[in-house]
């Protein structure tokens, strides 16, 4: 259950709403004098809170719901009882998300420019109208920011990157030399963008010998609202670029190595690891804890369910998987003998 004192209208809601998508019964509810203070589920919020269907595995806890508006899909609106108002969308969880910044106690904007006086900023950094930067921020030499875009405390950028328009970047994140960050993008705590890749040659014996580092020459490229997890590490290309395209999200603790190259809307849960080179297409869903090797391709559309590992290239959209479930150990033992008896040679 989320609530704030802050009032929020019904009319706001909609208007939320027909950002994304058309409320389709808005005439109906245009007279309504209706405000809400929270969001909650069917099951707890009470008669000063939203809720919403988007599952209809819970339409048993349409009917008896006490929230005052409940966001519904057509095909469940006859269900929303007498005391709340039905707010009809063909979507409603992507409903329920741009309602959700309605009640986001932090805004989102800076409304003046602000530079905390413990920053460091070089003098030929060029900062946008309304650029709000906090306490001890490292600003490099001629880093561009962006209007209206926020650096919460202890950001680090080097020299020459470029942070876009209304971007939100938070505490603990460093920004490599020369990257570049698009519109409206959000890193959060600790993320690392444009950190050195993990390029070594060896000098066998490497026992004695060691490695010898290679410079890294590329940059980080990221697109417009992409957003990245707290603690994601994304290695800058070592020629080329590492590329993040628009509309991509990334989680907490996930490894994109260098000169990766990442469509326009694909989606990456927490602890997955891309190794370098390697190119996701478009709209992926990659799940959590998958492991990509290096050098190969992903086409557009593909969904790799959590634990998958990837060795090879895939040219066909789809979803894959890989792994085990889990299951009782004297099963996955006799399963692993089986498996073993058949990587042996017969005779």
């Amino acid at each position: 259950m989320v609530s704030f004192e802050s009032q929020v209208s019904l009319a706001e809601i909609i208007a939320a709403i027909n950002t994304r998508q058309p409320v389709l019964n808005e005439q109906k509810l245009t007279n309504q004098q209706l405000t809400v203070s929270g969001i909650g589920s069917l099951n707890d919020a009470n008669a000063q809170q939203l809720s919403f269907l988007t599952d209809k595995a819970y339409a048993s806890a349409l009917p008896t719901s006490q929230a005052a508006i409940i966001l519904v899909a057509e095909a469940f609106a006859d269900q929303v009882p007498d005391s709340s108002v039905a707010v009809i969308v063909a979507n409603p969880y992507a409903a329920y998300a741009s309602v959700t910044h309605l009640f986001d106690p932090q805004p989102d904007a800076a409304n003046e420019l602000f530079i905390h006086p413990t920053a460091q900023i070089a003098d030929t950094a060029v900062l946008g109208d309304n650029v709000h930067i906090g306490p001890f921020c490292v600003i490099g030499e001629q880093v561009q920011i962006g209007t209206g875009t926020q650096l919460k405390s202890q950001v680090h950028i080097e020299a020459h990157a470029q942070i876009g328009e209304h971007c939100v970047i938070y505490p603990n994140v460093f920004i490599g030399h020369r990257c570049q960050i698009g519109n409206r993008a959000r890193l959060y705590p600790g993320a690392s963008i444009g950190s050195e890749g993990f390029g070594f040659a060896p000098l066998p014996p490497t026992d004695t010998q060691g490695w010898e580092r290679i410079v890294q020459l590329g940059r980080v490229i990221i697109g417009n609202q992409v957003r990245v997890g707290s603690h994601t590490c994304i290695d800058r290309g070592a020629i080329g670029d590492t590329v993040i395209g628009d509309n991509v999200i990334i989680d907490n603790l996930v490894q994109v190595g260098h000169n990766v190259k990442i469509g326009a809307g694909t989606a990456i849960a927490g602890n997955a690891g891309i190794a370098g080179s390697t190119s996701i297409g478009k709209r992926c869903m990659i799940g959590g804890n998958v492991g990509i090797s290096g050098h190969i391709n992903i086409c557009d559309d593909v969904a790799l369910s959590g634990m998958t590992m990837v060795i090879k290239s895939i040219k066909q959209a789809g979803v894959y998987s890989s792994g085990l479930p889990a299951m009782p150990a004297m099963d996955w033992r006799r399963m692993a003998v089986k498996v073993r008896a058949l990587g042996k040679k017969e005779g």
